[in-house]
């Protein structure tokens, strides 16, 4: 777990290491199919995993890299609004682009299970029945970081988490978490996650009354809590951007008086989250048809 840690080499090193990430995920199968999610040893191979899963996009072999990227040549973004993001994850674009995907192996070895769709079942697994906090934290983390890039990985991995395996209930469970990292990295997921068009209709419908009710009234006090309001805000930007339905959602949770609240605020310490929030006013008021409902 610590060596894990050690950058982009050592990374690279454990990765290439013949069994060793198989054997975590036969190892945390295992306590997941003997009802034994909370044991250390589980905390440990998911902390691994996660840090093995960061900047995995742009640290992929060449030889996956080809297969994987093959269908993405002709695609190319000129969004460059930077993400806001945990220390373990990438920053990325607020936008991804829907972009073709490449066939799943059934049969995942090595580094291909980092972004199989078995292991991402088994974080979501451990995210609804694990008490450990930083075992849910690592599960969550690891899919942030699986979800951070723009190309088609991380978007058939979101496509997974949302559509495929009904992960949205489980993320949606850790924003109410007492723990305030827990917290801070399932809304940074979401935020990824937010970033898929094809997606946010699913997302809003689950999970963006939740969002609002955890803004606070006011500008938070603390760092962490400062980048969780910005976070929240800048998920419900992707969310309502470009949906006028989504907006109304958002005004029908009550989240306009908070959301002013919290862009009013001018101190420069916290101006991380009334910046997120103002940016989110102004893409608000873009959908002209809600603006006497805005008024009242």
């Amino acid at each position: 777990r610590n060596m894990s840690s050690a950058g982009p080499e050592g990374r690279k090193k454990m990765r290439e290491c013949v069994g060793l990430i198989d054997s975590l995920v036969y190892y945390i199968q295992g306590a997941i199919a003997d009802h034994e999610p909370n044991d250390k040893a589980t905390e440990n191979c998911v902390c691994i995993l996660h840090n093995l899963s960061y900047q995995l996009e742009i640290e992929l072999p060449e030889s996956y890299a080809q297969s994987i990227y093959m269908q993405r040549r002709n695609i190319s973004s000129n969004d460059k609004t930077p993400g806001c993001f945990g220390t373990r994850s990438r920053k990325v674009k607020e936008k991804q682009q829907d972009i073709p995907l490449p066939e799943e192996k059934s049969s995942p070895r090595g580094v291909e299970s980092l972004w199989h769709s078995t292991l991402i079942r088994i974080y979501l697994s451990l995210i609804a029945k694990s008490t450990r906090n930083y075992t849910q934290e690592a599960s969550l983390g690891a899919l942030q970081n699986l979800t951070a890039g723009t190309g088609p990985m991380p978007f058939a991995v979101a496509r997974t988490v949302v559509q495929k395996a009904n992960g949205l209930p489980g993320i949606r469970a850790m924003l109410h978490a007492s723990h305030l990292t827990v917290k801070k990295t399932a809304v940074s997921l979401l935020r990824n996650l937010s970033r898929n068009t094809s997606l946010q209709s699913d997302i809003a419908r689950e999970v963006l009354p939740d969002l609002v009710s955890i803004l606070p009234e006011s500008v938070p006090g603390s760092d962490i809590a400062c980048e969780i309001t910005a976070s929240i805000c800048y998920t419900l930007y992707n969310l309502t951007q470009s949906s006028s339905h989504n907006a109304r959602l958002l005004l029908s949770a009550d989240g306009l008086p908070k959301i002013i609240a919290i862009s009013m605020n001018d101190s420069n310490m916290l101006s991380k989250a009334s910046r997120a929030a103002s940016v989110l006013l102004y893409s608000l008021w873009s959908h002209t048809d809600l603006h006497n409902a805005y008024k009242k």
